[in-house]
């Protein structure tokens, strides 16, 4: 067993331990923010070091349903979904504009109502740009980084992106209709199982989860809005890239390298900017957690215990 195993296997022994010690009820919670019914999970100490888990697409904050209780034994846990995802509310489109900006004030905001004054983020897919606004408008607020799948270089931007380049280039209904694909049961299986090594590590409840709330009338109108916003993001990554440079938060990458959709291409740009960052490719795909949870919540342990709240 190599070296890294063993250090993971023992933070893992330790890991279980303390969870038994404390504890790591999750709570589902709900809060009404400038109109919207926003849904949340939380956990861990309320004076505790707070972490806040963003999630990506088609998912919510059911992707964090295994690594919450792993990390709420001394941190304080914070997994909103947003508008449209997951429990939260899902506004007319017609009065309500979906938006990553809308998307990060109305997290802002209700990290603001829960007393979060400063926190680790960990981000992924869409949660990356959510998360980096937050940075952005809070800057003094972020303790560190943990960045899964999760993009801010157009290095990461690649085949996979041809399509939704070509809707942003366009506008057009024919490219948009040529996303819709994106949202159907095969193209959200597709994403937990490719680049996984052995399948039957994956839980089907992620994909039916996801899949059910992508299936509510009206809701792939909402994802072809917010796929045709993803543009704006790309706009921003030099400010992203500036936020690193300038601040440096403490950083950890845990990246799935055979993730088609945000390449391994995208990750290893950071250490340009975090030349500190600790840094992990793993051998999995778009959804690591799923496949790699453990190896993954032993890593967040370890580097929220040196970087961002030291015994």
């Amino acid at each position: 067993m190599t070296l890294h195993r063993l250090l993971t296997a023992a933070l893992l022994l330790l890991l279980s331990h303390s969870a038994l010690a404390a504890d790591s009820t999750v709570h589902h919670r709900r809060m009404t923010i400038d109109g919207v019914d926003m849904f949340y999970r939380e956990a861990g100490p309320a004076g505790g070091p707070t972490v806040v888990l963003l999630h990506g697409f088609p998912s919510s904050s059911h992707m964090f349903r295994n690594l919450i209780p792993t990390l709420a034994d001394r941190y304080r846990v914070i997994a909103p979904d947003y508008p449209g995802f997951g429990e939260s509310a899902m506004p007319d489109r017609a009065q309500f504009r979906y938006s990553f900006a809308r998307f990060a004030e109305l997290t802002d905001a209700l990290l603001t109502r829960l007393e979060a004054r400063r926190y680790a983020l960990y981000v992924m897919d869409y949660g990356a740009p959510v998360g980096y606004r937050l940075a952005l408008l809070h800057p003094e607020r972020v303790t560190g980084l943990v960045v899964q799948n999760g993009n801010a270089y157009t290095e990461g931007l690649r085949e996979f992106w041809e399509p939704i380049k070509a809707y942003w280039a366009s506008g057009s209904r024919e490219h948009r209709e040529a996303l819709r694909q994106g949202t159907t049961a095969d193209a959200t299986r597709w994403q937990y199982l490719d680049g996984v090594s052995d399948p039957t590590r994956v839980d089907p409840a992620a994909w039916v989860y996801d899949q059910g709330r992508l299936d509510r009338p009206g809701n792939v109108e909402i994802q072809l809005d917010l796929f045709y916003d993803y543009r704006t993001n790309v706009d921003l990554y030099p400010r992203f890239q500036a936020f690193f440079r300038e601040r440096k938060p403490p950083t950890l990458i845990v990246w799935g390298v055979n993730d088609k959709i945000f390449p391994a291409q995208g990750a290893h740009p950071y250490r340009r900017d975090l030349p500190d960052a600790e840094f992990h490719l793993l051998d999995t795909g778009h959804f690591a957690l799923e496949d790699k949870g453990a190896e993954i919540a032993a890593l967040m342990r370890d580097f929220l215990d040196r970087k961002v709240a030291p015994r």
